[in-house]
């Protein structure tokens, strides 16, 4: 299950800005959304400092989504404009060098986070956090620098309107739903302040860093020797009255065991779980490269986790047939990947 957690801050002296209404629809488009149960959305608002770093540490998400103001760098002011229709999501600042977002302090004012503590905050989450959206005036300052740590952050060129930033939001979160991946949801998100008559379609910007990847307790190395060692087993299954004998070749060592047609069955059943999980998945990653392989991989151990009764059967299945058994069962380009991962989950709960 993929986490969004969105945090929002409305600093008692900054303009006001509809925050609600953006997460509320952000809500709307994943409640209807085709994958909608394979999200968690979790929501902070009047974000202080302390608030930020706690809610990252407990909710673990994949997406961080901040709503409200922000300012650039360079110490540039910038001056409510009393007169304009649409609120701006700016917020206002004397020498503020390095630019930022706007937090709360503990009396509801404003407290401005640099961009280079904010930077800081996300290398340390750069395991666990894919995207890192900043729907904020002049975020593209911060997006910048972050997207060195993380996958995919995008950020605000400009000064944005909050209608825009809304529809932007709207539009993302109906495809990142929809099982689409950063860049198509980031390109429809654009669009939908477009399509809505605003001519604020060209601020938002993404920066993708196609050399990051997210995997909690696998390394590389370890995915490409497993599946090398995997690939390179020969199996075969011979019938034997009501029951079959299965026999794999590793090395020189030949492994077999005997098993009932029901317990066949049982484990059939818990592949084509497993075999749903890699499809979804494989909608979100790409399945033709390793580091995308490894991304599936590791995504579908934590949906297993989360998912008490399909962790038993898998469990159970495992202890049964062996964790390579599910190997002949699945067809998908991660398949190898997700059954090295599966034989060092296993470990660590027998341990």
């Amino acid at each position: 299950m993929k986490k969004i957690l969105i945090l929002s801050a409305n600093p008692r002296n900054t303009d006001w800005l509809r925050l609600d209404e953006e997460i509320r629809e952000i809500k709307t488009a994943l409640k209807r959304s085709k994958y909608r149960d394979n999200f968690e959305v979790i929501t902070e608002g009047a974000v202080r400092i302390d608030d930020l770093r706690r809610a990252l540490l407990d909710s673990e998400p994949q997406i961080v989504h901040f709503s409200g103001h922000g300012t650039g760098n360079n110490n540039i002011v910038l001056e409510n404009n009393s007169g304009e229709l649409q609120k701006q999501r700016k917020a206002y600042r004397l020498n503020s060098p390095s630019g930022g977002i706007a937090l709360e302090n503990n009396s509801g004012q404003m407290q401005l986070v640099s961009t280079k503590s904010l930077t800081d905050l996300f290398k340390n989450f750069q395991n666990t956090i894919e995207c890192v959206l900043l729907n904020a005036c002049y975020s593209e300052v911060q997006a910048e620098e972050i997207h060195k740590h993380i996958y995919c952050v995008i950020g605000m060129e400009r000064s944005i309107r909050d209608d825009a930033a809304i529809k932007f939001s709207q539009g993302f979160y109906d495809v990142i739903g929809a099982g689409r991946n950063y860049e198509d949801a980031f390109q429809l998100g654009s669009n939908n302040i477009d399509l809505n008559g605003i001519p604020q379609s060209l601020i938002p910007t993404i920066k993708i860093n196609k050399d990051i990847g997210i995997l909690v307790s696998n390394n590389k190395k370890n995915f490409q020797e497993k599946e090398e060692k995997y690939n390179m087993a020969d199996k075969r299954t011979i019938n034997i009255g009501s029951g079959n004998y299965n026999e794999r070749i590793e090395g020189n060592y030949i492994q077999g065991n005997y098993y009932a047609s029901s317990e066949k069955q049982s484990l059939t059943e818990v592949a084509a779980d497993i075999q749903k999980l890699l499809e979804q998945l494989g909608k979100y990653y790409p399945t033709d490269t390793t580091l995308g392989k490894m991304q599936i991989a590791a995504e579908t151990i934590k949906s297993i986790e989360n998912n008490p009764s399909l962790e038993e059967r898998i469990l159970s299945a495992s202890k049964v047939f062996g964790v390579q058994a599910f190997g002949q069962l699945l067809n998908h380009p991660a398949a190898s990947f997700l059954i090295a991962a599966l034989e060092d989950w296993q470990k660590t709960k027998s341990n």
